[in-house]
């Protein structure tokens, strides 16, 4: 079975196909985030801190970063992004202990992430564009992590699954040539938005059970963009993210801080056997037990998960000397 493993300082999370869906949170980005972004730029991490925090106990196993934020005073990202990734790394990693996904279109704000990430983070990510694939690969290999392959290239985003596929053999071909193995890659599909494409629910039902039988890799989505420009859009995750996990999803990026899809997410992981006696799904189901008195899903999640043990709170010390 194929499995990718991550890393923090001493929490390991694999992706795989006989392992309980991966859910990567999506909140510490300001893409699309005015407010967060606002505050980054003045050197304000509450935010980051409490999405963190709050993604964690809501069941988040990793922890996206991005540090995509357009200074006024600098508008240059090759200047700004890397060091502001390295604070936002350095900040989350002493908050929760579990492995964190460095994600960044600047190639020095991923090796920045890197050399600060501690353990073995998911690195997101690597296209089919040439330039792309000359630059990223050399770094996974250099810092032995798994990278998110997205299945586009020079010529776009393609409707064609086809073509997304045959975008996503490329890629595993040429890390392939840098003795990247195919475990280490985690496939994004692209999900197209179902309320301009009637058949992109089944195209990536297609394309993730191809990618698993034909190339033997993980794959992950950003989850949230099946139902971009719909009413009730968290209704619409919630259905598609079993569904695909039925075919055969291994993780994917999306927010955890709604119950709707982890409900969803905890039900197939049950159905799908990895939850053995369902021992999650039950303590779930007093998660939402409580949110129904009244108590906000954050606060419930993390009340349960610290009286289970928890999963990856706060901790102190750093790894680098």
């Amino acid at each position: 079975m194929t499995r990718t493993v991550l890393e923090s300082k001493s929490k390991t999370v694999t992706i795989g196909f006989d392992e309980p869906f991966c859910v990567i949170g999506e909140r510490i980005n300001p893409t699309g985030r005015k407010k967060l972004a606002v505050e980054l730029e003045a050197g304000d991490f509450s935010t980051v801190e409490k999405d963190a925090l709050e993604q964690v106990a809501c069941g988040a196993m990793v922890l996206d970063v991005n540090a995509g934020v357009v200074y006024n005073s600098n508008p240059n990202p090759n200047e700004t992004e890397p060091p502001l990734m390295v604070k936002m790394i350095e900040l989350v990693q002493g908050l929760v202990d579990i492995p964190l996904c460095i994600d960044s279109s600047v190639p020095a704000a991923l090796e920045a992430g890197l050399a600060a990430a501690e353990g073995r983070p998911l690195l997101n990510s690597v296209t089919g564009e040439e330039d792309r694939l000359e630059v990223v690969l050399p770094l996974v290999k250099k810092y032995n992590v798994p990278v998110v392959a997205i299945s586009n290239d020079d010529t776009g985003i393609s409707e064609d699954p086809d073509v997304r596929f045959a975008v996503a053999k490329k890629i595993v071909e040429r890390a392939a040539d840098f003795g990247i193995p195919a475990h280490d890659i985690v496939v994004d599909p692209l999900v197209m938005p179902v309320g301009a494409m009637a058949t992109a629910g089944r195209q990536v039902f297609t394309l993730v059970r191809r990618l698993r039988e034909e190339l033997g890799v993980n794959t992950t989505c950003g989850a949230s963009n099946i139902s971009f420009g719909l009413p009730n859009r968290h209704g619409i995750n919630a259905a598609f993210l079993p569904m695909a996990i039925g075919a055969g999803m291994t993780s994917a990026i999306m927010n955890p801080v709604r119950p709707v899809e982890m409900e969803a997410i905890n039900a197939a992981n049950f159905l799908m056997a990895h939850d053995p006696n369902g021992g999650k799904w039950i303590n779930f189901a007093k998660v939402l037990e409580a949110t129904k008195q009244g108590t906000p899903f954050p606060e419930a999640a993390k009340a349960a998960m610290d009286a289970g043990g928890g999963r990856g709170g706060r901790r102190g010390g750093r790894r680098r000397a």
